[in-house]
């Protein structure tokens, strides 16, 4: 009975050993792709002599502009057939030709945002690139 006994305990003893060697699972490590931000993407801060701050940002890849002015986002389309850099859509236009920036309202011919600058003040308030 001994025999028997000792025989089932080192069985048991084998089979759990066993049992636990099976192979680890190597630690996958995942490296997370950052996508190539290839647009040429500009950002400016213009304010006016009032203190009034528009934030004006150009995607010269996809000719997009996006304009922050009190709160709200406009996002306008490059239009090549105006001079310069002028950007609009259905109900308003941005436009920076030779320092002078406006943003307006088309419909109703209303002045949001403008800035004269001199030859002094060639480059905006502040830029940023990315």
């Amino acid at each position: 009975m001994k025999k028997l006994l000792v025989t089932v305990l080192l069985g048991l003893t084998i089979i759990s050993l066993t049992a636990c060697k099976h192979p680890r699972k190597e630690a996958e490590t995942f490296t997370a792709a950052t996508p190539e931000n290839a647009d040429d993407i500009s950002k400016n801060v213009y304010v006016d002599s009032y203190g009034e701050k528009i934030e004006v940002t150009i995607n010269n890849t996809k000719n997009t502009a996006t304009i922050h002015l009190n709160g709200k986002t406009f996002d306008l389309k490059k239009s090549d057939a105006l001079p310069e850099y002028t950007a609009s859509n259905e109900e308003y236009q941005y436009s920076d030709i030779k320092g002078n920036i406006t943003f307006l309202k088309k419909n109703v011919d209303m002045v949001l945002f403008h800035l004269k600058q001199s030859k002094k003040e060639s480059g905006p308030a502040k830029m940023a690139s990315y």
